[in-house]
């Protein structure tokens, strides 16, 4: 679904310095061997889904290439303790970050937690040829 259908963007200047002080969060998830070895993104889009618990954001380099991605998904649904009040309570989440690698390949990042009951969380580290969509 196009972005200007459900999902508002907004764009940010380049990233803070990456030497000391607070790392921006596309940075915050690779390992130490993985930090040197992706494009730095120059400018980000984010894009925030007002139905339902989703966001993503894109990154940029110089030349307008995509360089990072950074998608969530949270899945909600309502619950009661005494069958009078009603809460939203996280049932489902996921997340993909992805990184330009150097080479031209990606590097992919996918989590996913099936929060109550069901399991532990499983994410783990990948490489692919091409960005994920």
């Amino acid at each position: 679904m196009p972005p200007s259908q459900c999902l508002s963007h907004r764009t940010s200047g380049p990233p803070p310095a990456l030497d000391g002080g607070d790392r921006p969060p596309w940075w915050s998830q690779l390992t130490p061997e993985w930090r040197h070895q992706v494009v730095v993104p120059q400018r980000f889009r984010v894009f925030e889904e007002y139905e339902v618990a989703a966001s993503r954001i894109l990154g940029y380099d110089e030349a307008g290439d995509p360089c990072f991605c950074a998608c969530d998904y949270r899945l909600t649904e309502l619950r009661s303790d005494d069958d009078e009040e009603f809460y939203q309570a996280a049932v489902y989440a996921e997340s993909l970050t992805t990184w330009r690698l150097l080479d031209g390949r990606w590097l992919v990042y996918r989590r996913v937690e099936p929060l109550g009951e069901e399991g532990e969380a499983l994410g783990g580290f990948n490489v692919a040829e091409r960005m994920p969509r």
